[in-house]
């Protein structure tokens, strides 16, 4: 075992992990999941069995992934955040079969109490702000809140708000890399030059 383990986690057999991961206080990972390397799972974490967790994702206290769960490399997930799996759920009725695949793709961060309805796929490096409720694909980039969340601007992969517009035409940089990103109509893009280059 190249991973930490806190002496009241249970990690049932089968289940993977990577090296160097961390499985906190009272954390559950399930026989079925797969876990990258570097990954942190904070207190009272569950982890389903049909879940892939990517290397250097954070899942911060109090958060359940759930079956049909996909996390890419370096996802955030915030304290208390929520997946769902069913769109319809009821308790009188089985729908494990009418379960729906959630992807979080690369750099994502998902804000403190939000919650991601199933079905959905959040883009690379969007940012979802805290108890935002997402029920729609996020774009790469984009910074979404509210409820239901909406999009309301563009977030670089440093994590620093864009002075774009939502949609139209433009550049701009990140104040903190000088990266500059490209926005043609509703997408953002990331140029390998920097401010310095102009």
């Amino acid at each position: 075992m190249n991973y930490y383990k806190h002496e009241s986690a249970i990690v049932d057999e089968g289940a993977e992990i990577g090296d160097d991961s961390r499985v906190w206080h009272f954390v559950h990972v399930c026989s079925g999941a797969k876990i990258g390397k570097g990954v942190s799972l904070g207190q009272n974490v569950f982890v389903g069995n049909s879940v892939e967790i990517g290397d250097r994702c954070k899942i911060q206290n109090n958060v359940s992934v759930y079956d049909n769960v996909y996390l890419e490399e370096g996802v955030f997930c915030g304290p208390s955040m929520v997946f769902t799996n069913v769109y319809n759920p009821r308790s009188l009725i089985e729908r494990k079969d009418q379960y729906l695949d959630t992807r979080v793709k690369r750099g994502a961060t998902l804000g403190a109490n939000c919650t991601i309805v199933c079905g959905v796929t959040i883009g690379e490096f969007a940012f979802v702000g805290a108890g935002a409720l997402v029920n729609k694909d996020v774009s790469d980039y984009a910074l979404v809140v509210g409820v239901p969340a909406k999009q309301i601007g563009w977030m670089s992969e440093f994590g620093e708000q864009l002075e774009l517009p939502v949609a139209g035409q433009g550049e701009a940089f990140c104040k903190r890399t000088g990266d500059r990103y490209t926005l043609d109509g509703n997408e953002l893009t990331r140029s390998d030059s920097q401010a310095g280059d102009k």
